[in-house]
């Protein structure tokens, strides 16, 4: 069926570090991509309360100085800053897809919540593998929580970051028959001297996706403004690896085609576009990858969606008496 909407993007800087200040601020966010009509608004990785990027600035060692402060400013499900998200989508009918630091406890974990307009949580879920340096902030996430799920707008699924270089991760989500998708990026703002950290290559991730998974693409980023970039920078060598700016949100249509005019990289604000489902029709007709363009007679992709528990119970099991064998017999006489 033909399913139309309007869809918005976020490109701007949480307050860094802060993570009352953001949920203000996104309040404010949610409440303008609502009175311009979207239905569904996305926001960046770790936008609550902004990407750690001094794990790509100085030795971990150094980085000490920074984790009790982000450690306390992440969100954790089912408080109240997690509660006034929640309240925001129900308040302004709209469906919202937020980039957290999750804080489960001791540990972080790179997470995405996507709310319904009625304030419902659908998907709460963690990135499966933290890329590189964010492997001294964050742990793993598992498969129990990698899904697509049916909403009023089509059916919703959310990767980050990198996990769109992931071949496999894509395939298992195209395989869901996704039809909008929310690729969440930090800022396009550190390492200028890496060509696949910068936004060409990365934009051409989202773009890409759209094309092989033949659906809408939302890709929200961050930017790194002057408030993050003074509490950041302190020396010259930090000063070569980070800049102010790297925002380049777009959303991209089921043949790759982005559909937005893009803001200035240091400009915050809102990006929109029209969603038609029923385009998905026409480009799953030249190309459906888990469909008629598929040969699972040659290639299969297993996808293992149970809970990886660090604990499971024991049950005690008494054993009463068990009998000698004689023999003739192949069993104890009796066990219970």
């Amino acid at each position: 069926m033909s399913v139309k909407f309007k869809a918005a993007v976020v490109q701007a800087a949480p307050v860094f570090m802060d993570l009352d200040a953001s949920i203000d601020k996104a309040i404010k966010l949610i409440e303008k991509a609502s009175q311009e009509g979207a239905n569904i608004v996305a926001f960046s990785e770790t936008w609550f309360p902004g990407y750690p990027w001094w794990i790509w600035l100085s030795p971990t060692a150094h980085n000490i100085q920074y984790f009790q402060r982000y450690h306390e400013n992440s969100l954790v499900v089912g408080s109240d800053q997690f509660q006034r998200l929640s309240d925001a989508a129900r308040e302004n009918n709209i469906y919202l897809s937020v980039g957290a630091s999750e804080r489960d406890y001791g540990s972080l974990y790179i997470a995405q919540f996507l709310f319904s307009n009625t304030g419902e949580l659908i998907q709460a879920r963690r990135k499966l593998k933290p890329t590189h340096m964010e492997r001294t902030v964050f742990g793993d996430g598992d498969g129990s929580d990698f899904g697509v799920f049916e909403t009023e707008v089509g059916r919703i699924g959310q990767l980050c970051c990198w996990e769109h270089l992931q071949p496999l991760s894509k395939y298992a989500m195209f395989s869901m028959h996704e039809q909008v998708h929310i690729a969440a990026w930090p800022s396009f703002s550190t390492y200028p001297q890496a060509y696949s950290l910068g936004p060409q290559a990365n934009l051409a991730a989202s773009s890409v996706y759209a094309v092989e998974g033949q659906c809408f693409v939302l890709a929200p980023t961050a930017i790194v403004d002057q408030d993050m970039y003074d509490v950041l920078v302190d020396n010259d060598q930090k000063a070569a690896l980070i800049k102010l700016g790297g925002g380049y949100a777009q959303i991209f249509g089921p043949d790759g085609q982005p559909l937005c005019e893009r803001l200035p990289e240091n400009e915050e604000g809102l990006l929109f576009a029209e969603i038609d489902l029923g385009e998905i029709a026409i480009a799953k007709s030249f190309i459906d990858p888990v469909g008629h363009y598929s040969r699972p007679d040659v290639l299969r992709l297993m996808i293992n969606k149970a809970p990886q528990h660090r604990t499971e119970p024991m049950f005690n099991v008494e054993v009463e008496s068990i009998g000698e064998l004689s023999d003739d017999d192949t069993e104890p006489a009796s066990v219970s």
